[in-house]
């Protein structure tokens, strides 16, 4: 006789589902309604003069993590836990579909994200978004001790990259399914697929943490290798400063070496990896005004690698203590000093 042994009646999950539009929001208000309906863990910046807000966001949530699938115009945010509270224990995994944001730390450090990208980010973290649209975004908001947890604890960076995990693939298809299926299925399916991209998701930061341990101990057993590794970065910096998109990650690939690996070579040396880039292309810039070149101020930011000519200003002042039009007319005088009359 073969017995039989009934199943459990397992616990049913669903979840919630929310889908906002600005459509449905008179232009005038759709600034102060979106910032308090559609944005729960950064604060929403002030559109530019002229400009409207144009977004729409489809949300699930089911108490252990939120999905968003999120398209907008261009918008700019804000994440700081000092202002905003609802961050300060989360961290957000994003899938860029299109469009492009530009991150900056709370150290003026600098990134560009294409879209593709596959990254965790710390909202815990103090940094500003800005993203340039048409934007179109998929996201999970973790809780930041469960994030932490599956890459094995310690401090990360802000931008946990995760383009080249073995499970990217899978977790944005998981991603794009959610998106697809949410306003057309059943509470208790849309619940299903949560749990599951909440799974891949962990595993998916399990192994990029896995990974990058593996990769960082092989390259411990000789440590001579970081005196190599800033010499092939700065090198590769040298070559590539007048690009104002570069940021650590293009270093690292750049070098050879993971991120990690990277920073503490510089480290060694009491320096960052950016603070070495902005002295050399400072150096550059400097050397081209004691040249006596003729440059269009904006034009010699352009080519040192400073996409804001007022930026370049403030730090190339802040370094030498004169703006790059003053040190220009004292190279100048000097010059004309030296010459014999």
């Amino acid at each position: 006789m073969v017995r039989h042994t009934p199943i459990p009646d397992t616990p049913r999950r669903t979840c919630t589902l929310e889908h906002l539009s600005t459509d449905e929001i008179e232009p005038r208000l759709r600034f102060e309604a979106w910032r308090t309906r559609a944005h729960r863990l950064v604060d929403l910046q002030p559109p530019r003069s002229g400009s409207t807000l144009n977004a729409e966001l489809t949300t699930l949530r089911d108490g252990q993590c939120d999905f968003g699938a999120a398209r907008s115009s261009d918008y700019a945010t804000l994440a700081d836990p000092r202002h905003h509270p609802a961050c300060a224990g989360m961290t957000v995994m994003t899938f860029i579909v299109a469009g492009t944001v530009r991150v900056c730390d709370a150290r003026d450090h600098r990134q560009r994200i294409a879209p593709g990208s596959l990254a965790l980010y710390d909202v815990t973290r103090p940094a500003r978004y800005d993203w340039n649209g048409p934007s179109r975004e998929l996201y999970l908001a973790l809780p930041r001790a469960d994030a932490m947890a599956a890459m094995g604890g310690g401090r990360r960076p802000l931008i946990v990259p995760l383009d080249q995990g073995a499970l990217a693939p899978a977790l944005r298809s998981q991603l794009a399914v959610l998106a697809r299926l949410a306003l057309t299925s059943s509470p208790e399916e849309c619940a299903g697929l949560l749990v599951g991209a909440r799974a891949l998701a962990l595993l998916a930061l399990h192994q990029a943490a896995s990974q990058e341990a593996c990769d960082d101990s092989a390259d411990d057993a000789l440590d001579s290798l970081a005196a190599g590794r800033r010499a092939a970065a700065l090198h590769f910096m040298a070559q590539q400063a007048h690009r104002p998109g570069l940021d650590a990650d293009d270093i690292a690939r750049g070098t050879g070496c993971s991120r990690t690996r990277l920073y503490a070579a510089f480290a060694e040396h009491d320096e960052t990896v950016m603070s070495a880039l902005r002295e050399l292309r400072l150096q550059r810039a400097r050397a081209a005004l004691d040249e006596g070149q003729r440059v269009h101020l904006g034009a010699l930011a352009w080519r040192c690698g400073f996409a804001d000519p007022s930026q370049f200003s403030r730090v190339f002042k802040a370094r030498f203590g004169l703006t790059p039009t003053a040190w220009a007319r004292r190279a100048q005088a000097a010059r004309r000093a030296s010459v014999p009359r």
